[in-house]
C-alpha cells in the first residue's frame, strides 16, 4: 500500500498490512526511528521497491471511516497545483489530535481521541430563539433566486455595497439548499467574524434544521473543540460548517453550497506550510462536485472581478443597501496645511465631538497597533532596532504603565532604556502613533466618552474579542479605536462616523497590489458607518486627496477603481494578466541565500529540454527581501512569472524537485509559493 506521511520529501511511501486496507484509512507505520500517522492514498499491485525491504504497518487506526475519495482528490489537486508533497497536505489538514501517534499509543491513549470524546457526555445545545427571514428587496430577491436554482456547478460573484444584505442571500440560499437535504460550507476570513454569524446562523436554522445543526471550525479552537467539530461534520451531523480558511478541508458529506464571504481577503492566503488560497480550492472543489459556489464582497478581487467580465462567473449585484439608509458620505481632509493634533485634523475632532453629544457612535481606523512605531533620540538620530531583524521594535504601553519595546516580525521585547544607548541623553521620544497612543489622546480630548480599543493586542486572551464587540453592540462604547480587525463583517447599529488614519502609508508601497488592498481597506472600513442610523460619514485625512483611489472612495465607485486598476495591471502584464511563483531562501548569510537562488535560476539553462516551457516564463533576479533579516535568518526571494498558467505548473513541476535537492545541498532553507500575495 501507499502511504501520504507529513515529512518533507516527495512522493508517498511503500507499507504493507496483513489485513485488507481502504484507501482514505489513517496508519500508524515506522519511518526511521520514530513513528508516524499516515494516510493510506494507494493500493497498487506490486510495491515500487524490493518485496523484502517494505515494512509493515506499526496500526490500523479504524475509529473514524476512510477518507472520502472526492476529500482525496482536493487533497491531491491542492499538493499538485501547490508544489507540496501530499503528506504535507493531508495530514496537516487533520485535527491535532487525529494526526498524533501519542493519542493512540502509551498507557493514557483509553483507546485513541475519537473514543476518549465519544465517552464524554455532550454538552447539550443551547436553546436558540427561531428568527423570521426579513422581506428581501428586489435585488436581493433576485439574487436569492438565481443561487437557489443553480444545481449544478457555477461560480456566482456577488457584488454588495457595504450593508446591502449579501449575509442575508446567503441565509436564503442556505435554506434551499439544506431544503433538498444537501449540506453547506460557510467560510470567513476571520475568527473575530464568526460569533456574530454563528448567532445569525443558529438563529434562522433553529426552526429549519435544529439548534444542533452548526458546526464552527477555526484555528482558535482547543484540540478538543477542533476534534468535535470535525467528527459532527464528518458523520453527518452538522448541516451547516462555518469556518475560516482550514474548514476548505472539511470532510462534508454530500456538500450541496460553498459560500466564500469578504472573497477578496488576504486572509484566505496560507503564509505557511502549504501556501493555498482557501477561495480558489473553494472553486475547485465546487467544480468538482458539480455544486454551486457563492462568492461574495463589496470590493472583490481583481482575479474575480475579471472572471466576471469574462463571462466565467455569474455576477449578481446589490447596489443599494437593505435598510432605508444612504451609503455614508465619504469626506476627505487635505491634512498638508493642517495644524494637526497627534495625528487628528480639527475637522476630525469637531465631526467626533458632534457625535458623542448626539449619543452616536464612532470608529477611528488605524492599522497600526501599538503605541509608537518607533522610539527616537532626538540628539545623535538613534532609533529603536531589533537586535535580531532589520526592522524598528514598536513602543508598546503594558499593564501598570510598563512600557516596552517589541518587534511585529520576531516577537523580541525590551525594555524601554532610560536613557539613549548612543549618548545617553534621556530625552527620548516616541514617533508616530499606535492605536494605545490614539487611545491616550481620545481620552483626553473627550473624558467622558466610554472608549475601547480592539487590536491584536488587546484581545490576546480567548473571548476577549468577543467581549469587546459585544460591549460596542450593547452601546456601552461611545469611541472605538480598531485596526483591521474592526474594518469588515460587522454590523455596528448606532455608528454614524469612521475617521480613518494614515491612510496614506500604503499608497505608495512596493507591492503592485497595494492600491487595491488600500481600496478594499477603505471600502470596507467606511462600510461600518451609518448602517443603521441616516447621516453616515467618514473622514479620511490625506495628503494626497487627488489620487485614483480616494476619489473613487468618494463616489463609492468600486467599478470604477477595478476598471482603472485591470487597465493598469493588463497595460503592464501583472496579475491577473499574468501568473507568479515566488521562491524564497533562508539562511544566516545573505550572500548564501542569493547564491542559492541564482544556481536555482540557472537550473533551466543548465537543462534547456527538461523544461521545454522555460522559455515562456521570465525568471527575474534574486533580490534580498524588504525587510531581510528576521530572528537573525538572511532572506531572499526570486520571482517566476508567465503569461500562461499550464507553461509555469509545467515547469515548476520539474523545478520544484530540483530545487528542494539543492536547497538540501547549500543548506538553504527555501519555500516555493504559487500565486503569491505579497511580493
Amino acid at each position: 500500500m501507499q502511504v501520504a506521511l507529513d515529512v518533507p520529501l516527495q512522493g508517498v511511501f511503500d507499507y504493507r498490512a496483513g489485513a485488507q486496507v481502504a484507501v482514505g484509512t489513517r496508519v500508524i507505520v515506522p519511518f526511521g526511528r520514530r513513528k508516524l500517522v499516515g494516510v493510506v492514498v494507494g493500493l497498487p499491485p506490486q510495491p515500487a521497491f524490493d518485496p523484502a525491504q517494505v515494512k509493515e504497518i506499526d496500526q490500523l487506526l479504524d475509529d473514524t471511516p476512510p477518507l472520502p475519495a472526492d476529500w482525496l482528490r482536493l487533497a491531491s489537486f491542492a499538493a499538485q497545483y501547490y508544489q507540496r508533497p501530499l503528506g504535507e497536505v493531508i495530514l496537516p489538514a487533520l485535527p491535532p489530535s487525529l494526526r498524533k501517534v501519542a493519542a493512540y499509543q502509551g498507557k493514557r491513549s483509553a483507546g485513541g481521541p475519537v473514543q476518549r470524546l465519544d465517552r464524554r457526555k455532550p454538552a447539550p445545545a443551547a436553546a436558540v430563539a427561531a428568527d423570521r427571514a426579513p422581506e428581501l428587496n428586489a435585488e436581493q430577491a433576485a439574487a436569492a433566486q438565481a443561487i437557489a436554482a443553480l444545481h449544478t456547478h457555477k461560480t456566482v460573484l456577488l457584488h454588495g455595497v457595504t450593508g446591502s444584505g449579501k449575509t442575508e442571500v446567503y441565509l436564503h440560499a442556505i435554506q434551499a439548499v439544506l431544503g433538498r437535504g444537501r449540506r453547506v460550507l460557510f467560510m470567513v476570513p476571520e475568527i473575530n467574524l464568526t460569533p456574530q454569524l454563528e448567532q445569525s446562523l443558529r438563529a434562522r436554522l433553529a426552526g429549519l434544521a435544529g439548534a444542533d445543526a452548526l458546526a464552527v471550525m477555526h484555528s482558535g479552537l482547543a484540540d478538543g473543540e477542533r476534534l468535535q467539530a470535525w467528527l459532527r461534520i464528518q458523520r453527518g451531523q452538522a448541516r451547516v460548517l462555518l469556518g475560516t480558511r482550514l474548514s476548505i478541508f472539511a470532510p462534508v458529506p454530500d456538500l450541496g453550497l460553498i459560500i466564500v464571504d469578504e472573497e477578496h481577503d488576504t486572509s484566505y492566503k496560507q503564509q505557511d506550510g502549504l501556501r493555498y488560497s482557501a477561495r480558489d480550492l473553494a472553486v475547485w472543489r465546487g467544480r468538482d462536485l458539480d455544486i454551486p459556489v457563492v462568492l461574495g464582497s463589496a470590493t472583490p478581487s481583481l482575479e474575480s472581478w475579471k472572471h466576471a467580465d469574462k463571462g466565467h462567473y455569474l455576477r449578481h449585484t446589490l447596489a443599494q443597501r437593505a435598510r432605508d439608509v444612504e451609503l455614508p458620505s465619504v469626506r476627505l481632509v487635505d491634512t498638508r496645511r493642517l495644524a494637526m493634533q497627534q495625528g487628528f485634523s480639527p475637522q476630525l475632532i469637531e465631526a467626533l465631538g458632534q457625535r458623542l453629544d448626539s449619543g452616536q457612535q464612532s470608529l477611528i481606523f488605524l492599522n497600526r497597533r501599538g503605541y509608537a512605531p518607533v522610539l527616537n533620540c532626538a540628539s545623535c538620530g538613534w532609533v529603536s532596532q531589533c537586535p535580531r531583524c532589520t526592522a524598528y521594535t514598536v513602543l508598546h504601553r503594558g499593564s501598570g504603565r510598563r512600557n516596552y519595546l517589541q518587534c511585529h516580525h520576531c516577537g523580541h521585547q525590551a525594555r524601554v532604556p532610560h536613557a539613549c544607548p548612543d549618548c545617553g541623553d534621556q530625552d527620548l521620544k516616541p514617533m508616530g502613533r499606535g492605536t494605545q497612543r490614539i487611545e491616550e489622546h481620545l481620552a483626553e480630548l473627550f473624558p467622558q466618552a466610554r472608549i475601547a480599543r480592539i487590536d491584536a493586542d488587546s484581545t490576546r486572551l480567548k473571548g476577549s474579542a468577543a467581549a469587546l464587540f459585544a460591549k460596542v453592540h450593547a452601546g456601552e462604547v461611545d469611541l472605538l479605536v480598531g485596526t483591521q480587525m474592526v474594518a469588515k463583517g460587522h454590523d455596528f447599529t448606532n455608528l454614524g462616523l469612521v475617521g480613518v488614519l494614515n491612510a496614506d502609508a500604503m499608497l505608495f508601497a512596493q507591492d503592485f497590489r497595494a492600491p487595491e488592498r488600500l481600496f478594499a481597506q477603505l471600502m470596507q472600513v467606511a462600510g461600518r458607518a451609518g448602517r443603521h442610523v441616516k447621516g453616515g460619514e467618514v473622514i479620511i485625512q490625506t495628503d494626497y486627496p487627488e489620487q485614483a483611489v480616494y476619489q473613487a472612495l468618494i463616489r463609492h465607485d468600486y467599478q470604477g477603481f477595478a476598471r482603472y486598476a485591470l487597465d493598469e495591471r493588463e497595460a503592464i502584464g501583472l496579475p491577473p494578466y499574468a501568473h507568479q511563483a515566488l521562491l524564497t531562501s533562508e539562511s544566516r548569510k545573505l550572500a548564501d541565500a542569493l547564491e542559492f537562488l541564482a544556481r536555482a535560476r540557472a537550473l533551466p539553462q543548465e537543462d534547456a529540454a527538461g523544461y521545454p516551457t522555460a522559455p515562456s516564463l521570465t525568471l527575474y533576479d534574486p533580490v534580498p527581501l524588504r525587510v531581510v533579516r528576521v530572528a537573525n535568518v538572511e532572506r531572499a526571494q526570486l520571482l517566476v512569472e508567465s503569461a500562461n498558467r499550464p507553461a509555469l505548473q509545467a515547469f515548476l513541476s520539474t523545478w520544484a524537485p530540483a530545487v528542494a535537492d539543492l536547497a538540501r545541498a547549500h543548506r538553504v532553507r527555501c519555500n516555493l509559493e504559487v500565486d503569491p500575495l505579497e511580493i
